[in-house]
């Protein structure tokens, strides 16, 4: 269990300890580590917790086969123009026994996957953000595009490094603000 700080909308409800199972998508919270009863966060939209200062909240987001989903996503950038998100997504498979003497048994195993969505201002949609420049580029218009590829290159950043993702839009945020 670790510690966060649960909020319901904008009111804070106090500390809890959580424990977020990323196979079954579910939060369980309780309010001392030394608490025996559990109790599983229901998936509302206005409950958000405070994970070391980023808040995590059930929301809808769209995947990049198209597919609109419901999950815990992790805020790990919010901007004026553009927000990030991050989601922990883990998948099972089931093992399978030995056919014969020649052939191993495969054990069931998890899979951990990381994935980080998108979010522009004024548009009602979270998309998961695909580890390709092309995609992000599309974002901006052609002026903001050129900026984006020399901050890229000069700051030698990769796309599937969550600290130069967040750099990355953390710029294209800064960028496309109006002059003022």
């Amino acid at each position: 269990f670790k510690p966060a700080e649960l909020f319901y909308k904008d009111e804070k409800v106090g500390p809890v300890y959580y424990r977020y199972n990323a196979l079954n998508e579910e939060i369980e919270v309780k309010e001392t580590l030394t608490e025996e009863g559990l109790r599983g966060l229901s998936r509302d939209k206005n409950i958000i917790l405070k994970v070391d200062g980023n808040p995590m909240r059930f929301m809808t987001f769209i995947d990049k086969d198209g597919k609109t989903l419901n999950g815990y996503l992790t805020q790990l950038v919010d901007g004026e123009t553009f927000d990030l998100y991050k989601r922990v997504h883990v998948k099972f498979t089931e093992g399978s026994k030995a056919a014969n003497s020649f052939v191993k048994a495969t054990p069931s195993r998890f899979a951990q996957f990381e994935e980080y969505y998108i979010q522009k201002a004024g548009v009602d949609r979270i998309d998961e953000l695909v580890a390709k420049k092309s995609k992000l580029y599309n974002q901006l218009d052609a002026e903001q595009k050129e900026t984006l590829k020399d901050f890229i290159k000069d700051n030698d950043l990769e796309l599937d490094n969550e600290k130069d993702l967040m750099s990355i839009i953390l710029f294209m945020d800064r960028n496309s603000q109006p002059e003022s």
